[in-house]
Order: structure tokens, then sequence, then C-alpha cells
């Protein structure tokens, strides 16, 4: 064998990733809002490229918006100024509080303590403050502290100032009108909540000798108050989405388009270009040159952007004809790698294009990535989405008789015999934790 050194040309294709083509990449990917900064950003570094903005009261009053954008506390709607009249929408909890103790009767100590819990208060409407130390702090007795605290949560909202959940349920109780059955709450969260919490019925109803049927009468009555007193008070607002797609239906066909409207439109500054051009500085000239590709370049990525999120939308109607013409049920399985395979594009690429991207159809707003799902087996040797069967076990738990709820176990024999969907028991109690729904045991009824 030769093993001596020697020098060999030897020529090879290599994709080299520049920074346009990571540019690119980034571009495909971005929503509309992050699409719109990127080319604000780009605006101010290139002179030759003109951004125009839209703003949304401009767009189409027909549009599907789903969530909308934070209204800031400063903003003002001038044509309902009439509506804003006696608005507290901004009105946070802590002041509203500091309202309601100008009619209440204090000390004077109680006049500084009260106002230092309020501000402790979280956002939930909970105080979890270590009552020795407000005691060394102020300087007082045990019963001063303990009265501040009553006076507190005597205020509204019902359950303000609680400690713990525990607490606030137990303050919304005893402002109740007394009976046997507000007296059994009482007994049951102040002595026995972790048994009433987890559901350990039988043994609460053996401890307090009374029928499962009193404790579900409470358990109902617990249900009407308010675990989170404060969080009224939270008025943030959603944020509108604005569909990057939109799916017309006309009789049984479908069409789709790209919805570009939150996206600013580029243009050339051609009056600025000639002005410079005129210098024959050949530093210039190269800078022109530079802005100008540039220029050329975002558009083309914006032009490719539009057509491979059309392309992928139409891919994703055409393999989901029954979702968009018979409703969200009829989700059929499906992966990025069968339609990249079909469109001839990489899987990454798929995934790019999907990402916070979103289609309005006749049925609702969705998350275009929403539409891949696994796939689960049937008795017909086809495959049935993931969707598809987490909606039927919520039909059939919505369905049952609470006194009787079904076990997972009976679940799987239900889809098998019914939808003929093949699934473990592991499995549709997953699908059942991933729908909010408690276990059987949990749902059951006694009344």
């Amino acid at each position: 064998m030769d093993m001596k050194a020697s020098l060999v040309q030897k020529q090879t294709l290599k994709l080299a990733m520049t920074q346009e083509l990571t540019q690119a990449i980034a571009l495909l990917q971005y929503s509309a809002q992050e699409l719109a900064a990127f080319l604000e950003a780009k605006s101010v570094e290139n002179p030759l490229l003109q951004v125009e903005f839209k703003n949304i009261t401009q767009l189409d009053s027909n549009m599907d918006r789903t969530r909308k954008k934070p209204k800031r506390s400063f903003d003002r709607d001038d044509r309902n100024l009439i509506e804003q009249i006696g608005s507290n929408e901004s009105e946070t909890l802590e002041e509203y509080l500091h309202s309601q103790l100008n009619f209440l009767k204090a000390s004077p100590i109680e006049k500084v303590i009260l106002p230092v819990l309020i501000e402790n208060i979280d956002e939930n409407g909970y105080l979890n403050l270590d009552r020795e130390e407000l005691i060394k702090r102020f300087a007082v007795d045990k019963e001063i502290i303990d009265c501040a605290f009553f006076k507190l949560q005597s205020l509204d909202p019902a359950g303000i100032a609680g400690k713990d959940l525990q607490e606030c349920l137990l303050i919304q109780l005893k402002r109740q009108q007394r009976s046997r059955e507000n007296q059994l709450a009482i007994t049951i969260i102040s002595e026995h909540f972790l048994l009433f919490a987890e559901k350990k019925w039988k043994a609460l109803a053996k401890i307090l000798g009374i029928d499962l049927k009193d404790i579900q009468k409470v358990h109902d009555e617990i249900q009407k108050l308010d675990p989170k007193p404060g969080a009224v008070f939270q008025r943030e607002q959603p944020a509108y989405i604005v569909p990057d797609v939109i799916v017309k239906r006309e009789g049984e066909k479908l069409s789709v388009g790209v919805y570009d409207a939150l996206i600013p439109k580029i243009s050339f500054n051609d009056s600025y270009y000639r002005q410079l051009s005129q210098h024959k500085d050949q530093e210039v000239n190269k800078f022109l040159q530079e802005k100008q590709g540039d220029f050329q370049w975002v558009r083309r990525s914006l032009e490719q952007r539009k057509e491979t999120l059309l392309k992928v939308s139409m891919k994703i109607i055409e393999k989901q004809p029954d979702f968009f013409l018979k409703g969200p049920s009829h989700l059929s399985p499906m992966t990025m790698r069968e339609v990249a395979d079909e469109l001839e594009i990489h899987e990454s690429t798929v995934s790019r294009t999907v990402r916070e991207k979103y289609v309005q159809t006749p049925s609702g707003t969705y998350e275009l990535k929403s539409f891949f799902t696994s796939g689960v087996a049937t008795t017909e040797n086809d495959h049935a989405s993931s969707q598809s069967v987490k909606a039927a076990i919520e039909h059939y738990i919505m369905e049952e008789d609470k006194r009787k709820p079904i076990s997972d176990q009976a679940l799987v024999e239900m889809l098998k015999e019914q939808k003929g969907m093949m699934i473990s028991r592991r499995t549709v109690a997953k699908y059942r934790d991933q729908l909010g729904i408690p276990s059987s045991a949990k749902r059951k009824r006694f009344e």
C-alpha cells in the first residue's frame, strides 16, 4: 500500500449555509408579527427598502379574530366615550380594597397594618404572611394582628386574604346563611379538607356518620364558590389571532388563499437610488449595489414564503377534506413527512412553514400544525387520528350516567366495538388527562 503524502484535487458539490440562506429559512418560519418586526428592522438598515405598515383597524371587518391584542390602560377609544363612563376596568384589586377601608371601623394601629396586608395580597387574592413576624414588626399583641386579618377578610370580594384555598373557601362559607348543609360544609372544609378534595368520600362519610348524598350536596355548593377571588381584577385582554390562510367552502368545493393583509408592503425607494447613483464615489456605488441586492433578496424571500405557505396549505386541504366539509371530528392522521414527500421538500420546511400560522375554516380558526396528528389502528385495517379518538372519548363521557361513570377499560371496549378504534387503556387514560377529564372515581355522583 502506498502511504506517501500527495496533493490531490477533488471536485464536490456542497451546500453552504450563507447568511442569506439562513435568513431565508428564518423568514419562512416567522409569524406575521415577527415578519413585520423583521421588515421594520430591515427598513432601518436599508434606505432603499420602503415599508408600508398597515393598521389592524383597516382590515376586513369580516375576519374571524379569535384573540385580541392587549389594550394599554392609557389607550382611548374616542368612538365609545359614553360606554366608558363609570367603567372600572382599570381598577386593581389593591385599589378596590383600599376604597373599602374608608368605610371600615378600624383603630389607628389597624389603619397602619391594613394597607401593608393589602400590598401583600397576590393576584389570586391570597395572603400568606407570617403573623409572628407582623407582631414583631409592629410591636403589637397577637389579638391586634388577628383582628386586622379578620377585618380585611370581611371585605369584598368574598374569600379575599385567605392564606390558601382551604381558608379562602371557609371565609366564603362563613358568610353564607347558616343551615345544616352550610354547617356541614364548614366542618368538612375545616377538618377534613384533604379527604374531601381527594374524593375519598366513603371514608369521610364513615367518619362523620352521614350519607354520601350529603357530601355530594356539599360538593355541589363548594363548586359555586370562587377559588381565586382576586383573579377577576386581572383584566388583561387576549390578543387577536388573524389567520394566515383562509379556507372557504362553496357547496362541496373548497378554496384556499393566503391572507397577508397584516404583512407590510415593501417597495424600492427609486428616487433615493437615482439621487445617490449620480455620485461617482466607488464606496457609494458599492453601498447602493449591496442595498439593491438586499432589497431583491427580501422581495424574493417574501414571494417564496407566500408560495410555500400556499402549497403546504393546499396539500393539507387535499389530504383532510372531511375535516373541512364535515367538521373537526373527521380529522385524519397525517404527518409532516407525508406532506413533505408529496411536495418534494424537506420535512423541516413543512415544520417551519406551519409554525405559529393559523387557518380560518368554516368551523373555526386552528393552528396549521394541529392538522398533523398520529394515527390509531382500527378494525378495518385503517387509521383514525388521535383527535378523532379524543372526540369520541369526550362524547362518551358527556353522555354517561354520572352515578355509574364509564371506566377507562370500558371506554377501550366501546371504542373498539362502536368506532372500530383499537387503543390501549393506558392511551385512553393519557387522552382523558389531556382533555382535562378526571378518572371515573372522581366523576362519580351519589344522587
